[in-house]
């Protein structure tokens, strides 16, 4: 088909676009030699995800680079620019939690998340704890164990931890700065991986409570004790330099790639991270992929071991950290502790995997045939909620080649509050499509709106007046609030879809996704609504310090709870009593 294209492809370094009938780029890859890469795509039999990308291939284009790692870095940003459906994508990805001391001005420590974390930010991280419920609980152990700042602000009186010996009062003493350097570091060397100091803590304190005859105290700190010793004793592992690294090994078979990382801080083994997915193009480019595209959100360690036939060396440019491939000892039973992982979660998940792949992907290629569309990639729906016309919203979920892309879903707090399903669908869907022709973001194959002709009405008026082409369907729901009947835009044709068919099913749970996702949308703004309309009652709390407890406490109900020192710490003693005494009335 290509065969006097791809003869004039040189045998260079670049990155490779293809491209569907519509012009739209769905894969980019990198390659050596750019002419190999290509012809390997047209002159073999394919199978899997490749077999499939390459059935949609109806033109490619190409970048010719310097060097290897010139086309990796274009291959990169042409992924970000085109976010094409066959690339690898790390979909809803989470940052994990990490502990996080704070020196200055007061020692603290605290359970963060941060997307983008690298070496130069100075900051004292610990981590990455893939449990943050293990993350939580330390920090509130650090807290307790040791007299850290725990109030936010700095006050003139001295506060509640003071009194009760588990602050040194930061905000109105002058202190030993002796003492404050002995505390970071034992807090640091415990962080570290020395559990020691903080085992020998908490037994003094422990007998402490025991000779006072608190057994219920004595008791909370045992079991504290039992957790500290599980979760360190998981921790340990045979490497003792305390070098922060990352173990990278994979499995690949049937078309898949298993791949397992091990995240190891002090010499201790703190979690890991596993995903499998299918190859489009070699099994290492898509790795090279995934491995950068990880490395942008999470903690980039002191060095990678990766095996053999991976691209260390191109890797190591592009991350600027040591890529090793250890060869004896501890360090190559790591790595083949990964591999082993990789094969074990491949062999246990594969079928599963397939099995769900073919039923989605069935399930959005008999929609496509159904609704005469000639591409369905991309699928926005809507849904409103609104409590007696007040607190209205709207929400919006993405389904991309069949599965939530959840970092594409948003939110809509509708300007006007009245119950008027038909006028909420034209603000919220001129919103989104205003937006999306302002700055030519990705445009959907299909809208579907959670309700029947009047929402489709409304939503096709506003593309209409935008002048953008976009097919709407509606999904109605029957007196059971169940998927029942799919509604044609267009035609207003009411089709009849088998309940026990795989399309039924996947709109079913398209049409659970974003009610979902808009009802607690919407709890979170009626529970906000509430407590600030309670929090205008008492006199002393403006704007900001309104903002500060709703940002706290979240609802009535949570703040109800507080004890006064605990509202103390955002507002005046005053407005604090005032607040408190208001909030023990209040029904």
């Amino acid at each position: 088909m290509f065969k006097d294209k791809l003869s004039l492809v040189p045998n260079l370094p670049g990155s490779y676009q293809m491209r569907n009938e519509d012009g739209s780029v769905i894969y980019v890859g990198k390659a050596k030699n750019l002419h190999r890469r290509l012809s390997s795509y047209f002159n073999r039999t394919q199978t899997g995800k490749t077999k499939k990308m390459v059935s949609e291939i109806a033109d490619f284009t190409y970048i010719v680079a310097e060097s290897e790692l010139e086309a990796f870095v274009l291959e990169l940003n042409l992924i970000k620019q085109y976010n094409p459906k066959y690339n690898i994508l790390l979909k809803d990805d989470k940052s994990y939690p990490y502990i996080e001391y704070i020196a200055k001005p007061y020692p603290k420590v605290k359970v963060s998340r941060y997307l983008s974390i690298r070496k130069k930010d100075g900051k004292k991280l610990f981590g990455p704890y893939p449990n943050a419920y293990a993350a939580r609980r330390i920090v509130n152990l650090l807290n307790r164990i040791y007299p850290l700042k725990k109030c936010e602000g700095s006050k003139k009186e001295l506060c509640l931890y003071y009194h009760i010996h588990e602050c040194l009062g930061y905000c109105s003493k002058e202190l030993s700065q002796e003492n404050l350097v002995k505390m970071e570091q034992e807090i640091l060397s415990f962080l570290n991986g020395n559990d020691k100091i903080l085992v020998k803590r908490l037994e003094k304190k422990m007998c402490e409570y025991s000779e006072a005859l608190n057994f219920e105290m004595a008791l909370e700190l045992k079991k504290e004790l039992e957790y500290i010793k599980i979760v360190m004793d998981k921790q340990k592992v045979e490497l003792h330099d305390l070098i922060n690294r990352d173990v990278i090994g994979y499995y690949f078979d049937k078309g898949y790639i298993s791949l397992q990382i091990f995240f190891l801080r002090s010499g201790k083994m703190v979690g890991g991270k596993s995903a499998i997915f299918p190859v489009v193009s070699e099994a290492i480019d898509d790795i090279d992929e995934y491995i950068v595209n990880f490395y942008e959100k999470h903690e980039i360690p002191k060095e990678i071991l990766v095996l053999e036939d991976m691209n260390g060396e191109l890797l190591e440019q592009l991350l600027q950290v040591k890529f090793l491939t250890p060869t004896r000892g501890s360090k190559k039973k790591l790595l083949e502790m990964a591999v082993m992982n990789s094969k074990i979660n491949l062999d246990n998940e594969l079928e599963l995997i397939k099995k769900d792949e073919y039923k989605t992907i069935t399930a959005n290629e008999e929609l496509k045939e159904i609704l005469g569309l000639s591409n369905l990639y991309r699928i926005d729906l809507f849904d409103n909620s609104n409590l007696f016309g007040n607190f209205s919203v709207s929400g919006m979920v993405v389904f991309k080649n069949g599965n939530p892309s959840k970092k594409d879903y948003r939110k809509f707090k509708i300007q006007v509050d009245k119950n008027d399903d038909y006028h909420t669908m034209k603000e919220v869907v001129y919103r989104r499509y205003y937006r999306m022709l302002l700055e030519k973001t990705e445009k959907p194959d299909l809208i579907i709106v959670d309700g029947g002709i009047n929402q489709i009405n409304a939503c096709k008026e506003v593309l209409k007046d935008l002048k953008v082409k976009i097919m709407v369907c509606g999904l109605r729901k029957n007196d059971h609030h169940r998927t029942n009947d799919l509604i044609l835009g267009d035609s207003y044709e009411v089709l009849e879809l088998d309940r026990s068919s795989n399309v039924f099913h996947y709109l079913t749970r398209m049409q659970d996704e974003v009610h979902r996702y808009t009802i607690n949308y919407h709890r979170t703004i009626r529970s906000k609504g509430s407590i600030a309309s309670v929090l205008d009652n008492i006199s002393g709390i403006g704007e900001k310090r309104k903002k500060d407890l709703i940002k706290k406490y979240g609802s009535v109900a949570k703040m109800k709870k507080a004890k006064l020192e605990e509202l103390e710490e955002i507002v005046p003693l005053e407005v604090a009593k005032n607040l408190y005494n208001f909030l023990k009335d209040f029904h």
